[in-house]
């Protein structure tokens, strides 16, 4: 069973004592109140939004509270593994991002050598030209 949080009320309008919190639709405790008005319902008790007469509509009876409470328990530890995720995806964008760059600076760090390996050739070949020309210079006397 989802573990539930308990606090108190201070507000005339709210039951006093113990409830579960639970979040209406724009993420703000919805508090625990009774119906005052005369009528079948009078003293049913009940969370609402304290704009749920205007513009959130988040009610429910405080026998309903058991599957909400769990759903948005479960709603919150998803909401903190997607934080998670997204922070791991963060980080493993930055180690992307410095592997391409360290690639990036040995792929030039390979051009310079390839073009020194290609001077190095140039100039032995040169030497050995000059020896063969110096070589047929000397037989040919």
């Amino acid at each position: 069973m989802v573990s539930q949080q308990f606090s108190g009320s201070g507000s005339s309008s709210l039951c006093r004592g113990s409830y579960p919190q639970l979040y209406c639709f724009h993420n703000e405790v919805a508090p625990l109140r009774v119906v005052r008005h005369v009528g079948p319902h009078q003293g049913n008790r009940f969370y609402g939004c304290f704009y749920w007469s205007r513009t959130c509509g988040f009610f429910k009876w405080e026998d309903e509270i058991d599957d909400i409470h769990e759903m948005q328990q479960l709603m919150f530890e998803k909401d903190v593994k997607i934080a998670e995720l997204e922070l791991h995806k963060s980080e493993l964008e930055m180690k992307v991002k410095r592997l391409k760059d360290r690639k990036s600076e040995l792929e030039d760090q390979v051009a310079q050598f390839g073009i020194q390996i290609t001077e190095a050739r140039l100039e032995l070949q040169s030497t050995r030209a000059c020896r063969e020309l110096a070589l047929a210079f000397i037989l040919s006397w």
